[in-house]
């Protein structure tokens, strides 16, 4: 277990918490962090280029001209790809698939990975409490402010806010703050934990990541 200190959301400690080591104690990885990262960015892109093949262009239901006797070359169809207003041969289509397939192991290992160097560099705080009492961007921005240190002029708050589901007020507050963003322990990536400089977690959403990403006994 890794020990560290647990805030208010005043910015004071208020006590400590025990981390898994598996989880936030683990050595860099570059060349597996690569690899998840890619095939996550790969898995969302979605192929919106598409050329229409002769069977999706308008026209060329009737043959052009008859097969024999016009000194002409043969034709069937004025949608074929070599004439002008045809179909196009091999050009993009939506239908390609840019998915990667990445194990468990992997993804879970590379999120740990990534949250252990974050941790190694003092960018994740472990707060007894994200809980607001109403779902005010006004109070969250006033409250994010001096926990990160930015100035009058900075603006990107740059923060990724990991509480449970129930907290629905902190869920609502950080829509419209710049570069903010707040999800539940379950639903952790790799993406984002690399996107944002500062990771907010509930003390009470480290035994949820524990119990969902770690490795679970066999009976």
């Amino acid at each position: 277990m890794i020990e560290t200190s647990v805030y208010n959301l005043n910015n004071e400690v208020v006590g400590k918490v025990e981390l898994p080591k598996e989880i936030f104690g683990i050595p860099w990885n570059p060349e597996l962090i690569q690899q998840v990262l890619m095939a996550q960015l790969a898995n969302r892109r979605r192929p919106w280029s598409h050329a229409k093949g002769r069977g999706e262009v308008r026209g060329g239901g009737k043959k052009p001209w008859r097969q024999k006797g016009t000194g002409r070359a043969r034709h069937g169809s004025s949608r074929s790809p070599i004439w002008v207003g045809g179909g196009k041969a091999h050009g993009p289509n939506k239908m390609r698939d840019y998915s990667q397939k990445v194990n468990k192991n992997m993804k879970r290992l590379s999120l740990f990975t990534a949250l252990s160097k974050k941790f190694k560099d003092n960018e994740i705080k472990v707060f007894d409490t994200l809980a607001l009492q109403e779902p005010k961007t006004k109070i969250l921005s006033q409250k994010l402010k001096p926990i990160i240190g930015l100035t009058k002029n900075q603006r990107k708050f740059d923060v990724l806010i990991v509480a449970d589901r129930e907290n629905k007020n902190i869920m609502k507050a950080s829509r419209n703050l710049p570069k903010t963003k707040s999800e539940t322990p379950e639903s952790l990536n790799i993406y984002d934990v690399l996107n944002y400089k500062n990771l907010f977690i509930d003390q009470s959403s480290i035994g949820t990541i524990h119990r969902h990403f770690g490795k679970k006994e066999k009976s």
